[in-house]
């Protein structure tokens, strides 16, 4: 399975602090935000990955992460040229020959934050989806804000809405989503939205109506963020920093989840941080390999 992290459009939220730079560059507590998205992607085991957004925020990627040799992965980059939806995304991959008709895919929004118990486990499980399409659910108090999935007494997805002004459930659709290799015909398939975007839920709702979709309820012990607003993203790096010092580890370190995926040696890894032993992210790789 192959991985896109589309990390176009959503910067706009954050004008005007952010315009300067790169949203996904703008860290979250003491990384990177692409570093989630990515790190999230990763610890599915994907090792190929494309990054989708815009051509002035490419470079900054492709400057923090290059090819992505030094993490054991092959890392492309595409242009959205405008905010076309987030199902042109595989239109995109498409297009640059990342994805062909036939291979599955896996999807994660640059701005969104997973972690929590068992998280691991639930995007292997994901990531090796032969038929239809995986997603999930995750209970707010704001569905209003989201695409929503509406289950029935069984636990199984019945419909799906974008931004309803009248929900019928609480549970939001985060930004990840996995895919059979149908994906790329129907996204082709769909048509422009009311906003004149190529919509995730209507994409989601195609695999719906053939009865292929899965939806999976995130549940209690799973913390999702969305940092689309300057408190989105107060909020996560505070969870971040909490976590991080109360628990001694490091949440989105792509060089250690690299690591103990057994995609780089020590060699690669000390070579990775020998400009960041005085900072206590270096010291944390450091001592994975003492």
């Amino acid at each position: 399975m192959k991985g896109i992290i589309l990390a176009g459009g959503s910067g706009t939220r954050l004008y005007p602090i952010t315009r300067a730079i790169s949203k996904q560059i703008t860290p979250i507590y003491d990384k990177p935000m692409i570093y989630y998205p990515l790190s999230t992607l990763m610890l599915a085991g994907i090792r190929e990955v494309l990054i989708i957004s815009t051509e002035r925020d490419l470079s900054s990627f492709k400057e923090l992460l290059g090819g992505g040799e030094h993490l054991g992965m092959m890392l492309s980059y595409a242009v959205q040229d405008a905010p076309n939806g987030l199902a042109e995304a595989f239109i995109i991959a498409d297009r640059e020959k990342f994805l062909s008709s036939g291979e599955s895919c896996g999807m994660v929004l640059g701005d969104n934050l997973f972690y929590g118990h068992g998280l691991t486990g639930r995007l292997k499980n994901a990531s090796s989806i032969e038929k239809g399409a995986l997603i999930f659910g995750y209970y707010v108090q704001n569905p209003q804000s989201y695409g929503v999935v509406e289950f029935d007494e069984k636990g199984k997805a019945i419909s799906l809405e974008e931004k309803p002004e009248t929900p019928k459930s609480h549970f939001a659709i985060p930004g990840l989503y996995f895919y059979d290799g149908t994906v790329i015909d129907k996204a082709k398939s769909l048509k422009p939205s009311k906003r004149g975007e190529l919509e995730i839920t209507d994409l989601n709702r195609l695999y719906l109506e053939e009865d292929t979709l899965i939806v999976e309820d995130m549940g209690r012990g799973m913390a999702w963020l969305d940092t689309g607003t300057h408190d989105d993203l107060l909020d996560a790096a505070n969870f971040v920093r909490t976590i991080q010092h109360r628990q001694g580890i490091m949440i989105a370190s792509i060089e250690e989840i690299a690591f103990r995926n057994k995609w780089i040696c020590k060699e690669q890894l000390a070579e990775n941080i020998k400009d960041l032993k005085k900072t206590r992210y270096g010291q944390y790789l450091m001592d994975l390999i003492k």
